[in-house]
Parts: C-alpha cells; structure tokens; sequence
C-alpha cells in the first residue's frame, strides 16, 4: 500500500511538474509572438478589409494619453510595462525568477553614474544628433538613447539588447537631462545674444560721440559729422527754402538791431557832442566833394574878378550835413540814402557808425 502511495505521489508531482512546464513553456511563446509582431497582436483583425475592435482603440489611447501628459509634465516614468504574473513553473521553483524591477532609489544612481558619464551631453549613438526637446530613455545599463530610435533598433534587430554594450532584458525609464541642458544651452545662447547687442549699441553711440585717436578714423569721424550737418541742412532747405531764407534774415535783422543798440550806447553821440571839434576835425579831413553824388560840397567863395557868384537860374542850393562822425554830405543825397537803405537805423555811408547830424 505504502508503495502504492509513494508511486501514485510522484506521479501526480510529475503531472504536476509537466503542466506546470507546458504552461510556462506556451506563455513564453505567446509573449515571444507578441514581441516579434507587435502591430498584429495591438490590431487583432478579424479578416481582410475590416478595422481594428473598438474596446482595443480605446485601450491603446488611454495609456499613450496618460503617457503624454507625463511627457508635457516634465515628469520621469518608467517605459517598460508591469511584469506578468509568475507562472507555475516559476512558483514551484522549476524555472528561474525575472529579476526584481529597479527601485526608484536605484534609478537615481543609474541617472547619476549616467551624468558622470557625460551621456546626456553627447549625440544619440543611434542617429547622431542631439537630443534638443526629443524624449529621451535611460537603459538600466546607464546608456541614452532618443525614445524612437530605440524603438526603431528593436523592430529591426529583433531582439532587446543595448546597442551599446548588449546587454539583454534591460529596463527602460523616460527622462528629460538632455532637454533640461538643451534649454540651458538655448538660454546661454539668447543671453550671449542680448548681452552683445546692449554692447554694440553702446559702442555705436560712444563712436559718434567720442572722436577717435587714430589719425585717420579722427579725420574720418568729422568727415561724417559734417557730412551729417550738411544733409539736415540740405534736408531743411529742400523742405521750404522760403521760409529757411525767411529765418535767416531775420536772424540778421535781430543781430544788427542788437549791435545799433550797443554802438548807440557807448557811442560819443549818446552823450553831449562838441559840435567844435566835429567840425575841427571835418576841416582836417579836407572832403571837397560829396561822398555820394562826387559833386562840390559848396560852390566856390569868389569868381575871377574876385566876387563871390550868385546863384544860378533854375539851380537849388543844397546845404551840408555834418555828421557826429566828422563826415560832410550834400542834405539831399543824405535824406535819399537813408530814404533807400533798408535798416530800421541807418549807418554813415564811409564808417557805418551810428550818427547824429547838424546843418552847416
């Protein structure tokens, strides 16, 4: 009996054993399937022409939603998905255990031993660019890649090794090193950027304030200025030569009313003229003729018999103006010259001083 028993134990163990063999043996080929076919087993068609099931589209949008919101979140996940559950084989210790999934603490260092490295920093092995705003996965063995050239590297070798070191059944975490120093390097640049223009801007406006001390960009610098005085002079005139004449004159008006005053004021007519002396010096000056009209002054004192000749018919007498300056002038060639000259004061017509003036 006893016999009996022991066989009929170990026979239901090495049933036992087999189913447990089979079922561990027919789920690792099913998952192998899945992996080598990954579009075939998402879509599940049911026969030509027909579109995927509607219960499978929305279970395969949910999770690449939850996913992207991470990625928009700046957050780090893992890639990989949950383990399946151990099989019999694996319980009753018949088949080897998957390794247990890293810890978050474990991943930390990972990353760490991954920045030391300076993989962040370097192109992607795969395509050989940078990383920039691209999603970015930290393997397990401490290698970078960009998300979809891995991807791309594991449909194509079918199989999952590193293409790094190859290493098998590595685990997979999404992070954001690369595009955290893409952004630094863009905010460096853009400061770099700013930082050079504030100083261009500065030394442009200190170079046409500042005259050089080189000979030639000296001569050059006032070249310019006065290139640039000359074209808003011409910009001015071209606007309304009319009225930039206009100015001008007046400007000068101004100028000579102000210069009359300042001669009025500290002339020697202002005060009390010593006619006597005028006339002194007017006789020591000898003028015969008028300054204006270049005729006699006054006619001559005495004819050849010695009598002084009357006045003719149909001929004016014009008396003699003195002026304080000690100059003679004929009255009505005096009266006409200030009749005709334009100033509100008019000047003597030999010195162009202000004048008083008495008849002689």
């Amino acid at each position: 009996m006893r016999k009996c028993c022991n066989s009929k134990s170990e026979n239901g163990k090495m049933a036992i054993t087999a189913v447990a063999l089979q079922d561990h043996i027919s789920r690792s080929l099913l998952r192998r399937l899945s992996l080598s076919d990954p579009v075939r087993d998402r879509l599940r068609v049911k026969g030509p022409g027909q579109r995927p099931c509607q219960r499978n589209r929305h279970e395969n949008s949910k999770p690449q939603h939850s996913l992207s919101q991470r990625s928009l979140d700046g957050r780090e996940y893992v890639l990989d998905p949950a383990p399946p559950p151990l099989t019999l084989a694996q319980k009753l210790g018949l088949v080897e255990t998957p390794r247990r999934r890293l810890s978050e603490a474990e991943w930390e260092q990972v990353k760490s031993r991954s920045v030391q490295e300076g993989d962040n920093t370097q192109p992607c092995v795969i395509c050989k660019e940078e990383f920039c705003l691209q999603p970015q996965v930290l393997l397990s063995c401490t290698h970078v890649f960009h998300k979809a050239c891995l991807k791309a590297f594991e449909r194509y070798s079918g199989k999952k090794c590193c293409p790094m070191c190859r290493r098998e059944q590595y685990e997979t975490r999404v992070i954001h090193e690369g595009a955290r120093i893409y952004r630094e390097k863009c905010v460096i640049r853009i400061q770099a950027w700013w930082r050079g223009c504030v100083a261009r801007r500065w030394y442009r406006n200190v170079r046409r304030s500042v005259p050089p001390k080189d000979k030639r960009l000296r001569q050059r610098f006032f070249e310019t200025k006065l290139q640039e005085m000359s074209d808003s002079l011409v910009q001015a005139c071209h606007t309304d030569t009319e009225a930039f004449l206009i100015d001008i004159e007046h400007s000068v008006a101004q100028s000579r009313l102000i210069f009359r005053q300042l001669e009025t004021k500290c002339a020697p007519g202002a005060q009390a003229l010593d006619w006597e002396l005028v006339k002194e010096q007017a006789v020591q000056r000898e003028m015969q003729d008028c300054p204006i009209c270049l005729t006699p002054l006054c006619p001559p004192c005495s004819g050849p018999d010695g009598h002084r000749p009357g006045p003719r018919r149909g001929r004016v007498t014009r008396h003699v103006l003195l002026l304080s300056c000690s100059h003679l002038f004929h009255q009505p060639c005096l009266e006409a010259f200030e009749l005709f000259c334009p100033e509100t004061r008019p000047t003597c017509p030999l010195c162009r001083a202000a004048y008083s003036k008495r008849v002689l």
